[in-house]
């Protein structure tokens, strides 16, 4: 058995992450539109016909820009908080809206998908875990502080989407407004390189494949210094960047 992963985009100017197995997929939000998503869809040789449902992390319009018109078109549910939703105001289908609470297990075929509560200035902010048979994977991202729930279940993952969102030495001389820079690094915002580091030294799973290091600031960070701070201590898992201008390549992760 194998899980498929794909980010179709990764930053603040949209995010969506393909995630499944060769017969049916999830999306864990859809911040890009609908017609770029089915483009970069096709472009990796996957079909938007096997994505099953769509996960909102929460009502940013970086994670839900597209999913009004991708849900109506072909017909997908989207998996959503109750609050969140108010929040957002989405025009969905009654018929395609379904609810989740945290920890729950959600069958959508032969995955499992579970929500995981996290620090992030939404009203109702959830990470998600993916699981097929033994293969677990996981999205991490717009996390503003560690916490017990972030680091227990990456733990068990084989692979992860894991944000490194800013250097602390460029935000911190950079343009952005005071507020601004409070906003990103105080607890509700993201976490800064040196803090994915941490996380991922101190609580990977000794059987991690493949770690993707998402939503990198275009103003506060830059692909390269994010390489040359994770490689040196990769230890055999394969790091890979997600772009904020186009997909990755789709990878392929396997069980032990």
């Amino acid at each position: 058995m194998s899980l498929f992963l794909c980010s179709l985009n990764s930053g603040s100017n949209g995010n969506c992450y393909y995630l499944g197995n060769r017969q049916e997929a999830v999306l864990v939000d859809a911040g890009i539109s609908c017609r770029e998503t089915v483009l970069r869809l096709e472009r990796s040789g996957l079909s938007v016909k096997n994505v099953k449902a769509i996960f909102i992390s929460h009502e940013h319009s970086d994670h839900i820009r597209g999913v009004e018109v991708l849900s109506r078109k072909y017909r997908i549910p989207v998996y959503i908080t109750r609050s969140t939703l108010k929040e957002c105001r989405l025009r969905l289908e009654k018929t395609l809206i379904k609810h989740f609470v945290p920890l729950e297990k959600i069958r959508i075929g032969g995955l499992t998908v579970k929500a995981i509560p996290k620090h992030h200035d939404g009203i109702d902010p959830h990470s998600f875990v993916i699981s097929s048979e033994r293969i677990t994977t996981g999205v991490f991202t717009d996390i503003g502080k560690v916490c017990d729930n972030i680091s227990g279940h990456l733990r068990v993952c084989h692979a992860a989407f894991l944000e490194s969102n800013y250097d602390e030495g460029m935000l911190e001389n950079g343009s952005y407004p005071v507020f601004l820079k409070r906003r990103i690094r105080g607890g509700e915002g993201h976490l800064s390189n040196l803090q994915a580091l941490d996380l991922f030294l101190n609580h990977r799973a000794p059987f991690m494949k493949l770690l993707i290091l998402s939503h990198l600031s275009a103003n506060n960070n830059h692909p390269r210094l994010v390489e040359d701070l994770f490689h040196p201590h990769a230890g055999g898992i394969r790091i890979e960047i997600a772009s904020r201008y186009g997909e990755t390549r789709v990878f392929q992760v396997r069980g032990k």
